[in-house]
């Protein structure tokens, strides 16, 4: 049976959301509904996290003021002034921060059903930092929703400004931001990314069956 996402007007195939899905990073600024900003990010916290830790979470900015005090420390002066996605990107409707917390991971593998994992006694005992992949199962949903409630979204890397963020919203100590998602109705002035035009290899290169085959094109 095929899934699907519901959306206003009916629903929405997921692989249809996963087709359609595009960054859109130039938004008209108009204010979104509250209920349909917290709604669909706390829809998005049905995504997986490693034996239920439930240890991702969402810091949202809504409207102008909120937006514009988010982009103030996530960004620095010479890039607003040389990017030129940055005024697009700005009149977004929302932003949601997504925060990962790995003492969550821990405190959850330290209980009697996961305790012989031996993931329970400290970070650094995680070969895999699986909260880092919650987030990005949690970033992807809200992508994919937004993609079936007729928004635009994207998704912006953590690279500038953590501490300042930290500081503003006071996240405390420990808790690992990873990036945000940035939500709005689109202006029709964004423009075709040229990474999208990158050789590289095919979606089908990637599936590897049973054996890992080297991809033709990235030798």
């Amino acid at each position: 049976m095929t899934g699907t996402i519901k959306r206003k007007g009916g629903p929405m195939d997921v692989s249809d959301a996963l087709r359609r899905r595009r960054m859109v990073r130039s938004f008209d600024g108009a204010a979104l509904e509250a209920d349909l900003v917290s709604s669909l990010f706390e829809d998005s916290l049905r995504a997986p996290t490693a034996g239920n830790s439930r240890g991702i979470s969402w810091l949202l900015f809504s409207g102008s003021d909120e937006v514009a005090s988010y982009f103030s420390v996530t960004t620095d002066a010479e890039w607003r002034a040389t990017s030129t996605r940055f005024e697009g990107l700005s009149r977004a409707s929302a932003v949601g921060v997504c925060l990962a917390d790995p003492t969550l991971y821990t405190k959850r593998y330290s209980e009697d059903d996961k305790k012989s994992s031996g993931l329970g006694e400290h970070v650094a005992a995680w070969p895999v930092p699986y909260w880092i992949g919650d987030a990005g199962a949690a970033s992807l949903a809200a992508l994919l929703l937004a993609e079936a409630r007729g928004l635009a979204a994207c998704f912006l890397g953590a690279f500038r400004g953590i501490e300042l963020l930290r500081d503003l919203s006071q996240i405390p100590e420990g808790i690992e931001i990873y990036g945000s998602v940035l939500l709005g109705r689109p202006d029709g002035n964004d423009h075709r990314s040229p990474s999208l035009d990158l050789p590289g290899p095919t979606r089908s290169e990637r599936v590897h069956r049973a054996l890992f085959s080297p991809n033709p094109s990235a030798s």
